[in-house]
């Protein structure tokens, strides 16, 4: 389990800072654009919950994530705007209970069955939605009124959204900082590092496992509710593999075992994306953005094994040599 230090601190106030300040000088666009990351950061720190903090490789987080926004959709009113107050509770609540059921099976086994499972339990959801009129099928379904409360708080103005969806990042984030430097953050850390040790020496493993497991599925589904409300609409890919494999990519590109990392990683996979895919820059080779993201991903995992969080230090080492600054750990 990770300290945090003042360097570590100081950037995240200033993340989170240049979060808040953005949509002041930013286009339309651009507070559309962030909004979706943001949304996406907080599905990876639910992820890093279980695979940087547990040590559970899970392969169907976007599972919890569609549940939450079908639910956002299918739970809302027709002919008139739900309030949120109720609606986001409801949707991470459908999310964590189907994290419940999936997780009480899946942690019965370990390595790579629990990836299995969990990416079965995943294509279980994806077909229920994909294949019958509860999801709408292949065409998805539209939400038509977007939640709010009176006046007060408006979702259909993509200011308001991106703030209320700010302000629930920074709470994901501070809940989870708290959450692992508990008794039960430390107990997850001695699962991580050797739960067969904690098992030897009388301490039942499991409840933790799917406490966290619970946790991590009802904030994917709060990204899920998010996510519908800026779109206005799902459909059944939300919930593929592919979206899974994804978010594994953004955590170990951003660093396991470091919220930060999972906010770093969410950022800069979505930027490369974004990147790879202007025809502005590449031109015509912009319709293989995957080979050149799949490169520079590969060059940043060799070069960087800790992640992007890492950069730091590593640019350190090739100024200064092999003399490190400890500071951090002693923090």
């Amino acid at each position: 389990m990770h300290t945090i230090s003042q360097g570590r601190l100081a950037f995240l106030l200033l993340f989170f800072a240049g979060l808040a300040l953005y949509p002041l000088i930013a286009g339309e666009y651009g507070v559309d654009f962030v909004t979706k990351i943001m949304i996406y950061a907080i599905l990876a720190l639910s992820l890093e919950l279980l695979v940087g903090n547990v040590g559970l490789v899970c392969f169907g987080q976007a599972a919890f994530f569609g549940i939450g926004a079908y639910g956002a959709v299918l739970l809302s009113p027709q002919d008139a705007s739900a309030s949120w107050l109720w609606l986001l509770p409801a949707c991470v609540a459908a999310a964590a209970l189907y994290a419940l059921f999936v997780g009480a099976l899946s942690l019965r086994t370990k390595g790579v069955y629990f990836i299995m499972v969990t990416l079965a339990f995943a294509q279980m959801a994806y077909y229920v939605v994909h294949d019958t009129p509860l999801g709408g099928g292949t065409d998805g379904i539209y939400l038509y009124f977007k939640p709010g409360l009176d006046s007060a708080i408006d979702l259909s103005k993509p200011h308001t959204l991106y703030y209320f969806t700010l302000v629930f990042l920074v709470w994901t984030f501070v809940f989870l900082a708290i959450l692992l430097r508990s008794h039960f953050g430390r107990a997850l850390a001695g699962i991580k590092i050797n739960e067969q040790r904690m098992l030897a020496s009388g301490f039942y493993t499991y409840p933790y496992k799917l406490a966290a497991f619970i946790t991590s599925g009802g904030i994917a589904g709060l990204a899920g509710f998010l996510f519908a409300v800026k779109d206005g609409f799902v459909n059944p890919e939300m919930m593929s593999w592919h979206l899974s494999g994804a978010l594994l990519i953004m955590i170990i590109l951003g660093g396991l075992g470091y919220l930060e990392g999972a906010l770093i990683g969410a950022f800069a996979f979505i930027f490369l994306q974004e990147f790879f895919k202007s025809d502005a820059i590449f031109g015509s080779f912009a319709k293989h953005w995957q080979l050149g993201l799949g490169l520079t991903i590969i060059a940043c995992v060799a070069l960087l094994p800790k992640g992007l969080i890492g950069l730091p230090d590593w640019i350190h080492k090739r100024l200064y040599g092999e003399k490190r600054i400890i500071t951090e750990k002693m923090s």
